[in-house]
C-alpha cells in the first residue's frame, strides 16, 4: 500500500470515527478515566488510605460523596486512585500481550514451516486452558501483587493476536508488492516491517482496544479472589471483594466499585466495537450492500 493510499485510509477512517456514536461515546469516557486517573490528587476529597474508624459505614453525604468502608475510608477518593491501577494494568497487560502475539504472529505467517508449526502449537496448548482459570493458576504459583498480575494477565493474552496476526500475514505476504519489495532486494526484517505490519494492524487494534477492558476486568476479578494488587493499595477488585459481606447493610460498598468497572469496561467496548465497524473492510462491504 503506498503512503498516498494509506494516509486516504487514515481520513477516511477518521472521517467515520466521527460519525460513529458508540466509538466517540466509549472514546469520550474513556479520556474522562483517563482524565480522572491523572487528576487523582486533586479530585479526591479524602487521602484513599486514611482510616476514622468513628466514620465507617457511613452513607454517601456532602464529606463522603460516595460513603464510607468499614475502616472509615473514603469509598469515591479509593475509587478515583483505584482508576489509576485499573487503567495501568490494561494498558501494560495489552501492550505487553500486542507486542509479543504480533512478533509470533509475524514470525509464525511470514516464515512457515518449522517456526509456524512450533508457534502455533505453543498457542493450541495454550488455549486449551479457559484463560482467566490459567491466570487463576499462574497467579496462585506467583502469588499476589501488582508485578506478578501483570504477568498473569500478559501470558494469557497473546496467542488471539498471534492467531489473528498469522492469518492476516499468510494472505498479505503472497500480494504483488511484497514480490515487489523482494526483487528490489529488501531483506525479510524491512518487508515485515515496512509492508505487512501496516497492513495487518487494522484487526489488531480491534482487539488491543476490547483487550484493555477484558484485562481491567480480569485484574478485578484476581483482586476479588485475594490473588491481585493487596490492601490498603485502593484497587476495585478489592473494594468489591471487601464489601461483600456487608451487601444487606451497607450496598454502598460493592454498588460504587462494580459500577466504576462496568462503565470502564463498557467504554472500552464500545470504543472496540466501534473501530470493528470502521476498520473491518467486510462489514463495510455488507453495509454496502
Amino acid at each position: 500500500m503506498t503512503t498516498a493510499a494509506m494516509t486516504a485510509r487514515r481520513n477516511y477512517t477518521y472521517y467515520r470515527l466521527r460519525k460513529n456514536k458508540m466509538a466517540l461515546t466509549g472514546l469520550a469516557i474513556i479520556m474522562l478515566l483517563i482524565g480522572v486517573a491523572v487528576s487523582a490528587p486533586v479530585l479526591a476529597p479524602h487521602h484513599p488510605y486514611k482510616q476514622d474508624l468513628g466514620q465507617a459505614f457511613l452513607s454517601p453525604s456532602s464529606e463522603y460523596p460516595l460513603g464510607t468502608d468499614d475502616f472509615g475510608r473514603c469509598i469515591c477518593s479509593r475509587i478515583i486512585f483505584g482508576t489509576r491501577i485499573s487503567l495501568a494494568i490494561g494498558v501494560i497487560v495489552t501492550a505487553v500481550s500486542v507486542v509479543a502475539g504480533v512478533v509470533l504472529g509475524m514470525l509464525a505467517g511470514f516464515y512457515g514451516g518449522v517456526i509456524d508449526e512450533v508457534i502455533m502449537r505453543i498457542v493450541d496448548i495454550f488455549l486449551a486452558f479457559p484463560g482467566l482459570i490459567l491466570a487463576l493458576v499462574v497467579a496462585g504459583l506467583l502469588g499476589p501483587g501488582m508485578f506478578n498480575v501483570l504477568l498473569a494477565l500478559a501470558l494469557v493474552g497473546w496467542m488471539g493476536y498471534a492467531r489473528v496476526v498469522r492469518g492476516a500475514v499468510l494472505a498479505e505476504k503472497e500480494k504483488d508488492f511484497v514480490e515487489t519489495a523482494r526483487a528490489l532486494g529488501a531483506g525479510s526484517l524491512y518487508i515485515m516491517v515496512r509492508h505487512l505490519l501496516p497492513n495487518v494492524l487494522a484487526p489488531v487494534i480491534v482487539m488491543a482496544t476490547l483487550g484493555v477492558g477484558q484485562a481491567i476486568l480480569a485484574a478485578a476479578g484476581l483482586s476479588f479472589l485475594g490473588l491481585g494488587v493487596q490492601p490498603p493499595i485502593p484497587v476495585w477488585g478489592s473494594m468489591l471483594s471487601d464489601g461483600k459481606i456487608y451487601l444487606q447493610t451497607a450496598p454502598h460498598l460493592t454498588i460504587f466499585p462494580g459500577l466504576a468497572i462496568m462503565i470502564t469496561v463498557l467504554s472500552f467496548n464500545f470504543l472496540g466495537d466501534g473501530l470493528r465497524d470502521i476498520l473491518d473492510p467486510r462489514l463495510e462491504e455488507k453495509t454496502a450492500e
